[in-house]
């Protein structure tokens, strides 16, 4: 930001112009002290810019209509060769300024062409965008365009036929650009070049059971992160914060609870890098410490185990860590991957510890994003104000977020009026793995809505309004709820697995199902397991269910009504047994049913052509006897003569007398066509078969 004094003396204006030229863009500037921020300072740039190249313009008409040469015409070409130059530097001088405070990259949703030759032409391209794609002032291409008779300035747009013969004028090629529809953005694969990525932070999310000391660690992680001279003068504004240990950083997040973290999941949010399942020492393993274990499972992502509350005199770290084996999280230290530090979240023992093990996971698995693209990323909450409208807090997953962002929300758009960060500090950009608190959208998003931050406005209100046409049909669409069948219809080539959750009536049997499930293989296709418990199917089972696409598996239990009715509008199949080998054998038969069919060909019969009959309009129309089974219209037949096939195609109809027929047979005479086939001669042996699907 620049007060409109400084920004007068940098382009060698008086005050009075600056601010005569806010006036015009309708900018709440009155005094040389108020203060211009970078979107404005971007507007006056080209502005200027765009008043220069205009006052060239006139002059170059001036100088092409004057029929008559004289010294002063040569005198006014020298003078506008000099004014054009200066012209060029000062918009080079915006370009440049553009480029450092907005730095943004069009997202280009095909492939990028690594042709240099090649230039891309994007819808209502300006004059000003196919100079910078050729490295050219945008004078030289106006004087181009004027020599052909067209008449431009900067910001117009480019026809695709005028780019073309200016594009040739630089031995180069022009081509339409090819752009996806990013509507369904959650959808839309982002692919970047190596190059262009950069390391990120990791997003930790710590889980476990209630009174374990989640919240008093995250509260001492971020007061032993705070200047000395900041502790109690800063109170953290959002749900997630940053800290730095060791020059590096680290974002973590705090959900309310395991349910609302695989709710986000469910809905395609994959927020968490890293998982830390907190343990007390001095209770050990509890029911929603099971639970955080299968969610963090299901995740997919690395976990990492604090025992807390290890200045307990009751502390009993080492049965701790010998009850977590038996739930497959085994130690480093005994051979296993997972990482375990003994911590006192209330007195700060093995806090740098726990800090420099997510550091270590975080360079192993080698964490990127590229922050020069329009941002995405993912909602964590959000509220109403009734001054400032919705406040919503993202996490920025991939690109950089700036002030004055267009952006799509789930279904609501905006532009960026306010960008905040964990302190509650106001700036002006937020990069990958930084959670921040915005304002300016039109109405509330929900916690685990995907945005996305777009160009142009307009761009974002349209996509905002078709996807809230799409959510609309999808409200009022039949639910529908995910059988066996579909879900393994979905598993393509690989590893194979089929994710189950059970609930038993007590632990033998829900033990005995799981193992029962386990062992079955099918072809390298397998049962997982993700969660096995005791008691009635929950609401919470159901949302890990849909989170994981898996089938809930009930053995002697029964739902009640609102939980049946929770899991089909979450699209979760519940399959009830009480006899463990009808569990077995149907899971068993389901996983058959995944493999691709096997067929098998069945001869249906044969028929000896004894006679021919031609017809324009029809063709050969081959006079048969049946020696042998079934002909049947439609099914495929072979043509065979001496015992070679010759042709394999389809019985295309089948006639008795004058009537058409579906089927003759044996010892019938009837009339045969084969489609697309009119060489058949006497003789010859019409052989109908057809492909059966064999059970496995």
């Amino acid at each position: 930001m620049m007060s409109v004094e400084e920004y007068a003396l940098d382009i060698n204006r008086t005050c009075e112009d600056v601010l005569k030229m806010c006036e015009n863009l309708g900018f709440d500037i009155k005094s040389n002290d108020d203060m211009l921020d970078e979107e404005m300072i971007i507007e006056l740039d080209n502005a200027l810019a765009n008043d220069d190249i205009d006052e060239e313009i006139e002059e170059i008409q001036v100088v092409v209509s004057n029929k008559k040469v004289d010294n002063d015409n040569v005198i006014n070409k020298e003078k506008l060769k000099k004014k054009v130059d200066n012209n060029k530097s000062k918009k080079d001088l915006a370009n440049k300024k553009k480029a450092m405070y907005k730095n943004k990259e069009k997202l280009i949703s095909n492939a990028p062409v690594n042709n240099e030759n090649v230039v891309l032409y994007k819808e209502n391209m300006t004059i000003a965008d196919l100079a910078k794609a050729l490295n050219v002032g945008s004078g030289e291409l106006i004087k181009k365009l004027f020599a052909l008779g067209v008449m431009a300035t900067i910001n117009n747009a480019i026809s695709f036929e005028n780019a073309e013969i200016l594009v040739l004028d630089y031995n180069k090629e022009l081509k339409k650009e090819e752009t996806a529809d990013v509507t369904n953005f959650e959808e839309f694969e982002i692919i970047d070049n190596e190059e262009d990525l950069e390391s990120r932070p990791a997003v930790v999310t710590i889980m476990g059971h209630v009174d374990h000391g989640k919240t008093t660690l995250l509260d001492t992680i971020r007061k032993t992160n705070v200047a000395e001279g900041e502790a109690g003068g800063i109170t953290q504004a959002i749900s997630a914060y940053q800290v730095n240990h060791k020059g590096k950083t680290i974002t973590f997040i705090d959900t309310p609870g395991h349910a609302a973290f695989t709710e986000m999941r469910a809905r395609g949010a994959g927020i968490t890098d890293i998982v830390i399942i907190i343990v007390s020492a001095e209770d050990g393993v509890m029911p929603q410490t099971k639970e955080a274990i299968d969610h963090a499972k299901a995740a997919g992502v690395p976990i990492l185990v604090a025992i807390n509350k290890i200045d307990k005199p009751g502390a009993n770290p080492e049965k701790v860590t010998t009850e977590l084996t038996e739930y497959g999280l085994m130690p480093d230290s005994w051979g296993g991957d997972t990482i375990y530090t003994n911590i006192s979240a209330k007195v700060g023992t093995g806090i740098d510890e726990l800090l420099e093990n997510i550091l270590l996971v975080a360079e192993m698995q080698e964490y990127k994003a590229n922050p020069n693209r329009y941002a995405v990323g993912t909602v964590i909450e959000s509220r109403l104000d009734k001054h400032l409208g919705p406040i919503v807090t993202v996490l920025i997953q991939n690109g950089t977020l700036r002030l004055g962002d267009p952006i799509v929300v789930g279904h609501a758009y905006g532009k960026v009026r306010t960008l905040k960060n964990d302190k509650g500090e106001e700036i002006t950009m937020a990069i990958p793995s930084m959670p921040v608190e915005i304002t300016g959208l039109n109405e509330t998003p929900s916690s685990g809505d995907k945005f996305m931050a777009f160009e142009f406005e307009k761009q974002a209100r349209n996509i905002a309004e078709q996807r809230r046409i799409q959510a609309k049909a999808k409200e009022n669409a039949p639910k529908q709820t995910v059988s066996l069948d579909e879900l393994f219809s979905k598993i393509q080539e690989g590893t194979k697995e089929i994710n189950v959750l059970i609930k038993a009536d007590v632990n033998g049997s829900s033990e005995a199902v799981k193992n029962s499930l386990e062992k079955i293989d099918v072809e390298g296709v397998k049962v997982k397991v993700i969660r096995s418990g005791v008691g009635a199917i929950t609401e919470g089972d159901i949302v890990l269910a849909k989170a994981s696409n898996a089938i809930i598996i009930g053995f002697n239990i029964r739902p009640n009504n609102s939980i049946k009715d929770y899991a089909k509008e979450n699209g979760v199949e519940i399959r009830l047994y009480d006899i463990i080998y009808k569990a077995v054998e149907e899971m068993e038969a389901a996983m058959k049913g995944m493999l691709d069919p096997i067929f098998e060909e069945q001869v249906l019969g044969e028929a000896e052509v004894r006679e021919l009959f031609k017809f324009s309009k029809v063709g050969t129309i081959a006079g048969c006897y049946i020696t042998d089974g079934i002909i049947k219209r439609d099914s495929k037949a072979r043509l065979i003569r001496d015992g070679v096939v010759i042709y394999d195609g389809n019985v295309n109809s089948l006639q008795r007398g004058k009537d058409a027929v579906k089927e003759v047979k044996k010892g019938l005479e009837c009339g045969i066509t084969v489609e697309n086939y009119t060489d058949i001669k006497q003789g010859d042996i019409i052989e109908a078969y057809e492909m059966v699907e064999i059970k496995r």
